[in-house]
């Protein structure tokens, strides 16, 4: 007999298959000794009591040999001499259209402007240490784009746009930790993505794909309203069937050449602000209501979000055991961003805090058009750059004086390893952010007590959450309204946010193209 069953036990029960399948087996009600094997199906953590449980689902067989189901590998066929799909970007929209690409019978080119992974540690380590930004390779530019080096986060809410589930287990079968299939939030850490991206990258070569690094795409071929290739920062021209557009959010030069081709884009509602870090212990203690967290229980993590003056003010990308990294993607200016090893072992926490901003919002920005607000953007990361010395120092300021309205005299130890300048943020950053941020924080500390604090340090800007611009696309064939064989995918065209959310979008992406040219699925 097969069995599904649930229960909510102490972190270190839940830590020791020998202390809960007991309380399985009482939950099922059988004897201990009738369960043959235990599954774990779901693990989560509950904290909203004084007492931390984490839940468990698990499927049971009793009185049986557990019969475990055949794992159904993706085919994954030989399509060297298959029609050409060029695909633009080797983030998780690009790597995951690539593989679906190459199920269907097409062969996938990648063109990325960034290095491989193993390369591009070197161009991250000069951002940190030299202060030297590469526009080609970064935190955002590169195989696996940005999620391989800022975290490894695979929660995602966009459950109604795919198999969350498949996405998850490609990940699985190339090298992830078998725990993202039963975590409630998985993650697998910056410091193992590499080798899954790179696994990845081996598939999709493997079976006659194509990835090139180095080469950024400068400029599109078309044929009346029909795309037919793209042509290179070198100047040769590449054909293929259709060109699938994923160059994630900071891709601006791509945003440039569509505006300038009066291709129609889309400037759209966004997201800016800081990067709050506290020490992990104090989150911790708020979270678990604990003076020394469980070795059993994982480094706290938070979610907040509060309606101030019409406009979100809410958390984004919490890192628990992470570190802040500077995410500029070009000389001039200063972004920050999170990360987490897999261990979430680093004694601070940190999170983006951000405002929603809408289009009313940019004022005298609204002259550029189409591109008001990566223009708005923009402007702030370099203002930031200003108030940072002009270098990839950050300018930073203690939570409680940002609230406030006080410059820091001195600022506290940071994970930031490109170092801090004391500046008065709540000055120079726009008022609709700047007053918003200061009544979100003050509404947050009152939600979790302590977390109001000058043992907290903000940094800025925080500024690359989601695209400043839509690249639109026909709800049903997923191609450009005007320019046919063109699909514009994942975050940077607007349709996802996160890794699963961009790789799930990738997927649909290679249906729709195999669709329009003839393949049943």
């Amino acid at each position: 007999m097969y069995k599904e069953v649930s229960i909510d036990v102490a972190a270190h029960i839940a830590a020791d298959a020998a202390l809960y399948t007991p309380i399985l087996a009482q939950a099922a009600g059988v004897a201990p000794s009738r369960i043959t094997h235990v599954a774990l199906l779901r693990r989560s953590i509950d904290a909203r009591s004084r007492e931390v449980k984490v839940l468990l689902k698990a499927g049971l067989y009793i009185d049986e040999d557990p019969v475990f189901p055949e794992k159904t590998a993706l085919t994954y066929q030989n399509v060297a001499n298959g029609p050409e799909i060029i695909i633009v970007g080797a983030g998780p929209a690009g790597l995951f259209a690539a593989l679906r690409l190459i199920e269907l019978g097409y062969k996938p080119i990648i063109f990325e402007r960034g290095k491989d992974v193993r390369s591009r540690r070197h161009d991250i380590a000069a951002i940190n240490r030299q202060h030297i930004v590469d526009p080609n390779s970064n935190y955002s530019f590169g195989e696996g784009g940005a999620g391989t080096y800022s975290d490894g986060k695979l929660y995602t809410r966009s459950k109604k746009r795919g198999n969350v589930n498949r996405i998850l287990q490609v990940l699985q079968d190339h090298g992830a930790d078998e725990d993202i299939l039963i975590d409630a939030h998985p993650h697998i850490g910056t410091n193992k993505l590499p080798r899954i991206i790179a696994s990845i990258r081996e598939t999709i070569r493997s079976c006659g794909g194509e990835i090139h690094f180095e080469t950024r795409v400068n400029d599109l071929v078309l044929q009346g309203d029909t795309i037919t290739g793209i042509v290179l920062h070198d100047g040769r021209k590449v054909l293929g069937k259709s060109v699938l557009l994923a160059t994630g959010h900071s891709a601006r030069d791509i945003f440039e050449i569509l505006e300038n081709r009066k291709i129609q884009i889309e400037a759209k509602p966004f997201a800016m602000g800081v990067r709050v870090e506290h020490p992990q212990s104090l989150i911790d203690g708020i979270q678990y209501h604990c003076q020394i967290r469980s070795p059993h229980l994982p480094a706290a993590a938070y979610s907040l979000v509060k309606q101030i003056a019409d406009r979100g003010v809410y958390s984004f990308c919490m890192c628990p055991g992470g570190f802040i990294v500077p995410a500029a993607t070009a000389p001039g200016e200063v972004v920050v961003n999170g990360m987490s090893p897999s261990s979430r072992n680093s004694q601070y926490a940190n999170s983006g805090m951000v405002v929603e901003i809408r289009l009313e919002d940019l004022g005298d920005y609204h002259k550029y058009g189409n591109l008001a607000s990566l223009r708005y953007q923009q402007d702030l990361e370099k203002l930031a750059w200003q108030k940072g010395g002009e270098t990839q120092t950050a300018p930073a300021q203690r939570l409680a004086d940002f609230v406030q309205g006080i410059t820091s005299s001195n600022l506290p130890e940071s994970s930031y390893q490109p170092g801090m300048l004391s500046s008065p943020l709540h000055e120079w950053l726009p008022e609709g952010i700047s007053k918003r941020l200061r009544e979100g924080f003050l509404e947050f500390g009152n939600k979790m007590q302590g977390y109001l604090t000058n043992d907290a340090v903000i940094l800025g800007v925080e500024s690359r959450t989601s695209s400043p611009i839509k690249i639109p696309r026909d709800i049903d064939t997923m191609q450009h309204p005007q320019i046919k064989g063109l699909y514009p995918c994942g975050e940077g065209a607007g349709y996802a946010g996160g890794i699963v959310s961009s790789a799930m979008d990738g997927e649909r992406c290679a249906d729709a193209i195999a669709i329009a040219l003839g393949v049943s699925i």
